[in-house]
């Protein structure tokens, strides 16, 4: 998967976002995870992101554990939205940005 070059990240994500996520949640795995689904949805012009633990630890260099862990965080902190079509199906993460409202 190829990122649409350039993404443009909103100053929040960067200045707020990063700082509250890898030192008060101390996972910076739940921040690449963030900015992934973030460049494939709002990067390249979608609503949402359909992609697998195993493509998410695949794109972000992250081992299996922390994937799992980014999202479950994300999930928690209401960052990220997810809809399962079937239990076993690859999810649709749809990310979220409350700072913008």
């Amino acid at each position: 998967m190829k990122l649409a070059l350039p993404l443009k990240l909103e100053s929040y994500i960067v200045d707020v976002l990063l700082r509250d996520l890898v030192g008060h949640d101390r996972s910076p795995a739940a921040f690449l995870v963030y900015l992934s689904l973030y460049a494939m949805s709002y990067g390249a012009g979608k609503r949402n992101a359909q992609i697998s633990l195993k493509q998410l630890s695949e794109r972000t260099g992250l081992s299996k554990s922390a994937v799992q862990a980014g999202p479950r965080i994300l999930l928690r902190r209401q960052l990220v939205r997810a809809h399962h079509a079937t239990r076993t199906a690859v999810p649709d993460y749809f990310v979220q940005r409350p700072w913008a409202r």
